[in-house]
């Protein structure tokens, strides 16, 4: 499952959405759900607990690094900057992971990825995107669908 966060009205917290469009616009591999999520926080539980054996969630992301850069981590080695830090929506996506294991452990999937643009615009509207972060969507759209064919792979 590929799960795919942001505000198509906010800068660079867009770039879930312009990822979202352009997997949808191609097919992807068999057995693969492309879902959407206007708001993250505790709403993205649904999405955790589908019984999926992997999920990619791809959100903008504030980890510090330059404008653009592309982040492909496994959720555990996610930074922990404290609550809501990787998200800009009111719960984080960490803590609703964290949420998630405590409330349905059983369904969770046990790999979860995140890809994260790093942004830096989050308070103007979407024609205010970063260039930076505008010119690195197209190489996180092959990064997400060579993971994919990874794991189809059962790499």
């Amino acid at each position: 499952m590929v799960v795919c966060v942001g505000n198509d009205l906010v800068a660079d917290d867009a770039v879930g959405y312009e990822i979202h469009r352009r997997l949808a616009g191609a097919p992807l591999p068999a057995g693969v759900r492309l879902h959407y999520a206007a708001v993250g926080g505790i709403t993205l539980l649904d999405y955790l607990t589908g019984g999926e054996a992997a999920m990619i969630v791809v959100d903008a992301v504030q980890f510090g690094a330059p404008a653009g850069t592309i982040h492909h981590l496994a959720w555990d080695e996610l930074p922990n900057f404290g609550g809501g830090s990787i998200s800009a929506h009111s719960i984080g996506l960490k803590e609703t992971m964290d949420i998630g294991k405590l409330l349905y452990p059983e369904r969770l999937p046990p790999t979860v990825t995140l890809v994260g643009i790093e942004g830096r615009c989050f308070d103007r509207p979407r024609d205010a995107m970063s260039p930076a972060v505008a010119s690195a969507i197209e190489p996180t759209v092959a990064l997400i669908r060579n993971y994919l064919h990874t794991l189809g792979q059962g790499i």
